[in-house]
């Protein structure tokens, strides 16, 4: 079976260094790898507006932010399928009929839209389509019969809702359906990167991101301010890793070489963290070091993304295309899906020729 990729983004920011090392710079290595034949990268807009109905702007607004982010980081239209969700008018369908597939009670239990409720205060208003929106995720995946989902850990409750579906489906009618897999993160600082302020999750509304967008000068100021550990008051003090800002985005982003180019003192990450615990050790030189780290990593992304902004139609075209590209896979897959649910009445000759026969012997 040919190996193919979909995962995507909500368009309701520009993307943030969390975004990229929990998934975009794993998605340019994929897309590179060449084990893929298709790698399909939704902006996934009609799953934005289900809680952003009453502010579309704000969704329309960030569909070229994020394809500017998406190529700044290296996805490439020559080997990426870039594509906007709402523009695939066969993934709605999907989900009408997969929705026959799931009760509301394994949806009410479904973790992830449980945390996304209570995160955004929904209640007993919750607008169904966010309610149902494991179930878009999973006509998403199968639309393009994705082998492989890369999610961060708190996704994966969605991945089993769809593979669940997938074998109901396959089980009801016929096999269809391919079986996704999850693919997580390799490194496991990557999975979740905090805020610059230690919360648990980067969130514009916080002001706690660092964007990819951002400028050298925004990004040294950030990192200058991220949040270390409250009791290492003076060099001379212990220091603690666990919940410590700074050493988490380390763990996200050092290698062993920045450390011959910025800090050649110490022969790697964990000589560093030792000198840290036993005291000696301060936060500004720590933070120092990751700003180098960081700075050199996104230098080349604001070049990237400073080129691409001088021809924002031809962001616009290659978004046009990948989407005409994925609608015709997304119809090729519906196509499958009704002749297997036997509701393809003007393509099937035979039932055409048998309700014929039926009538003709009736008249005789």
């Amino acid at each position: 079976m040919d190996k193919i990729i979909l995962t995507g983004d909500r368009p309701t920011g520009r993307l943030h260094v969390g975004h990229y090392v929990g998934s975009l710079r794993r998605r340019v290595e994929l897309q590179n790898s060449g084990e893929y034949k298709k790698v399909y990268i939704m902006i996934a807009d009609a799953q934005a507006l289900t809680d952003n109905i009453e502010n579309p702007e704000k969704v329309r607004q960030n569909i070229i932010e994020v394809a500017l982010d998406y190529l700044s980081c290296g996805l490439d239209p020559a080997k990426t399928t870039l594509l906007i969700q709402s523009q695939i008018p066969e993934l709605c369908e999907l989900t009408f009929y997969y929705m026959d597939l799931v009760t509301v009670s394994r949806l009410q239990r479904n973790p992830t839209v449980k945390n996304e409720i209570q995160m955004r205060n929904f209640e007993a208003s919750i607008p169904v389509g966010f309610f149902t929106y494991p179930i878009s995720q999973a006509a998403d995946i199968t639309a393009f019969k994705a082998t492989t989902v890369p999610v961060g850990d708190d996704q994966l409750p969605m991945i089993e809702q769809t593979k669940e579906i997938v074998h109901k489906f396959n089980t009801v009618y016929a096999p269809v359906l391919v079986d996704p897999q999850a693919l997580l993160p390799e490194n496991e600082a990557c999975m979740r990167l905090p805020g610059i302020d230690g919360r648990a999750k980067m969130s514009k509304s916080l002001g706690n991101c660092i964007y990819l967008a951002d400028t050298a000068d925004e990004v040294r100021k950030k990192i200058m301010s991220m949040y270390t550990d409250p009791q290492h008051l003076q060099v001379s003090d212990p220091g603690h890793l666990e919940g410590n800002t700074v050493f988490t985005y380390l763990d996200a982003f050092c290698r062993t070489e920045h450390f011959g180019r910025y800090l050649p003192e110490y022969a790697d990450l964990d000589e560093l963290k030792a000198h840290y615990r036993r005291g000696g050790l301060g936060d500004v030189k720590v933070k120092k070091f990751l700003n180098n780290i960081v700075q050199e990593e996104l230098e080349p992304i604001r070049e990237r993304r400073k080129m691409f902004e001088r021809d924002i139609p031809a962001i616009f075209e290659i978004l046009k295309k990948g989407s005409e590209a994925a609608r015709e896979a997304a119809a090729q897959t519906l196509s499958e899906v009704k002749s297997a649910m036997r509701i393809n009445y003007f393509e099937d000759a035979e039932l055409i020729r048998e309700q014929a026969a039926k009538y003709e012997e009736g008249q005789g």
